[in-house]
């Protein structure tokens, strides 16, 4: 038996596993009902793969390997790769997100040397403002998977202060536990966004009294300034079979909680008609002596005047909007802004198109003016970016539908097939894919790797020169192959590009090791490799194996016929190993019958003469 009011084990006897599963089930089928069940053998509380949700360019986050010093011009320039236009919002939360994860470090690091936390330490909570479909939910992301801490996202109107409707606030923060892999120190260095918190205002109510819209911010305020929040609560059966069955094991009661001082809050929305109280706001201060009614103004710069005074007037709490004093203003996309986008190498609208595609063995390309129709049509949708997935699908599912049952294998993304997909389709399939093959579609490459070329030149300047790359048409490619196939972010791919060659240069000093023979690739045999390796999912290693065991016994013969122990292995070496030695051993031992000539001839000159 266990004391509740103690917490002192006073029977030594620990259930056996049937013992709980009964006891579990009975008080789960009393409080669920039927919903909840006990799987046994093994009770599974959350099925878990290794890095599942806490990915970090293919690497699993750990709380050690968050960027704690990473800079804010260093995190804005990452953020232009993906993210057309909102500068000045990128800017503000590049800086403040980066300041405070330094501030982290040097919290911890002053921790050690023995010193103290400030008390009332203002934390840089954040509101972004902005319509729908802008880009809000995507920035943060990729924030939080560069810096390499786990991110939750949840809907403020699916909250309520008691947890009575939809769910408690405090659920958010075990999520995040969740997305750090029950990692409790990552969690608490976790990002949670909130989006639609213009919906939980006080004078915008939407299901009456009894869920109190002030009440749930005051709930969020308990989280954003600093809470223990208990893993283990009555509403969740989930947390309860954890404890039980930590409990099982080590017969102790653990209470596990994670403290919310260092999370990140981050809360958007649109906050539709707080542009009419600040515009009043600001007529009203410009109105008296010399002072001029302004005429319409654009929105998103309506909304730079905003002031906490027009938060409040909206339907906030002063406590409240005083713990986010950090305010990030988007602007709202034009059409140019929504073809840049499309035009983007990283957009994850045409990576997905090509990946989905891809997948069945077929290549996707987009023509420049197919781009531009398909950002007109989306500015229609009034959805942002949101607009362009959309679009993108309406104008391609026919061909997705259709194609991976032809032998078509390339597909070529025309104004004509934005247009009339029907049409185009039918074409297609009568020509049987012939046309895509011709200088239109080679001119839709062309156009990619230029655009690729142009940022990976612009951002990636400094690295490139690191890794001692040129930026040659079959670099772009590899990038983008990365990109497309694995969806590597361009830091990553230069990465495996830079590891690969120095895989293959590692290696012909493993071949002199093994066989006694010295060999040297060629750059463009170790490019070779390298697609080799991309198209295969081999290490560039494993490629190089491959290889050494064709040519392995040519060389050797090569060597023992002529004593010539230096190989230079071309592209064509690594293409066609067969007909590349063929050739070598051919020229070898023409050139050494040759030698014999003349030496014999020498000799029969110099016998005669003697």
């Amino acid at each position: 038996m266990h004391d509740e009011r103690s917490g002192a084990v006073t029977d030594s006897k620990v259930p056996d596993q049937k013992e709980l599963e009964k006891e579990l089930s009975d008080y789960l089928s009393k409080k669920y009902g039927d919903r909840i069940k006990i799987v046994s053998p093994v009770m599974v509380p959350r099925e878990e793969t290794s890095g599942e949700g806490s990915q970090s360019g293919g690497r699993k986050k750990t709380a050690d390997n968050v960027a704690f010093g990473m800079k804010p011009e260093e995190l804005e320039s990452f953020l232009d790769e993906y993210v057309v236009r909102q500068d000045v919002a990128k800017s503000i939360l590049a800086t403040k997100i980066c300041t405070h994860f330094n501030r982290i470090r040097f919290s911890r690091n002053m921790k050690r040397r023995g010193g103290q936390e400030l008390v009332g330490q203002i934390k840089n909570n954040i509101i972004l403002v902005g319509p729908t479909g802008v880009g809000k939910t995507y920035i943060i992301k990729l924030i939080a998977q560069k810096i390499g801490v786990p991110f939750v996202k949840g809907d403020a109107t699916k909250f309520s202060e008691t947890g009575y409707v939809g769910g408690d606030v405090e659920d958010l923060v075990r999520d995040l536990l969740y997305d750090a892999a029950d990692d409790i120190e990552l969690a608490q260095y976790g990002i949670i966004y909130i989006d639609e918190i213009d919906k939980i205002a006080s004078s915008h109510s939407l299901i009456g009294p009894d869920v109190s819209r002030s009440g749930v911010q005051r709930a969020l305020l308990k989280l954003m300034e600093e809470t223990e929040v208990d893993l283990k609560v009555p509403h969740d059966p989930i947390s309860q079979i954890q404890a039980i069955e930590n409990y099982r094991k080590t017969g102790k009661r653990e209470k596990r909680t994670v403290n919310t001082r260092d999370i990140l809050f981050i809360v958007s929305g649109a906050f539709t008609g707080i542009d009419k109280m600040i515009r009043e706001r600001t007529s009203k201060a410009r109105i008296g002596f010399g002072g001029e009614v302004e005429g319409k103004e654009i929105p998103s710069e309506i909304l730079r005047e905003i002031k906490t005074e027009d938060f409040i007037k909206y339907g906030f709490e002063s406590e409240f909007i005083g713990r986010l004093p950090v305010v990030a203003v988007f602007d709202e996309l034009s059409v140019e802004d929504l073809y840049q986008i499309l035009r983007n190498p990283n957009n994850p609208v045409i990576t997905s198109k090509k990946r989905d595609f891809r997948s069945y063995g077929i290549e996707v390309r987009f023509e420049d003016e197919a781009l531009r129709q398909l950002a007109q049509q989306a500015q229609i949708e009034k959805t942002g970016a949101r607009g362009l997935v959309s679009v993108v699908e309406k104008a391609l599912i026919p061909f997705e539908k259709k194609l991976p049952s032809t032998s078509v294998s390339r597909l070529l993304v025309t104004p004509e097939l934005v247009r009339n997909p029907a049409a185009e389709l039918k074409r297609i399939l009568e020509e049987g894919g012939a046309r895509e093959a011709d200088a239109r579609f080679a001119a839709a490459v062309s156009s990619d790797r230029k655009s690729l070329q142009e940022l990976l030149r612009a951002k990636k300047e400094e690295e490139l020169r690191r890794y001692g790359l040129d930026l040659s048409a079959d670099i772009v490619d590899m990038v983008h192959e990365f990109h497309v196939q694995l969806g590597m972010e361009m830091s990553r791919a230069l990465d495996e590009i830079y590891t690969m060659g120095l895989q293959v240069k590692t290696y012909e000093k493993t071949f002199l090791q093994k066989y006694g023979l010295s060999v040297q690739f060629e750059d463009e045999a170790v490019l070779e490799i390298m697609k080799r390796s991309l198209e295969s999912g081999d290490g560039a290693t494993e490629v190089c194996e491959s290889l050494a065991r064709e040519f392995e016994y040519g060389l050797r013969l090569i060597k023992e016929r002529t004593g010539k122990n230096d190989f230079i292995l071309s592209r064509e070496a690594v293409l066609q190993p067969e007909a590349f030695l063929n050739e070598l051993i051919k020229q070898h031992f023409s050139e050494q019958g040759a030698r014999q000539e003349i030496r014999e001839s020498m000799t029969r000159s110099r016998q005669e003469e003697s």
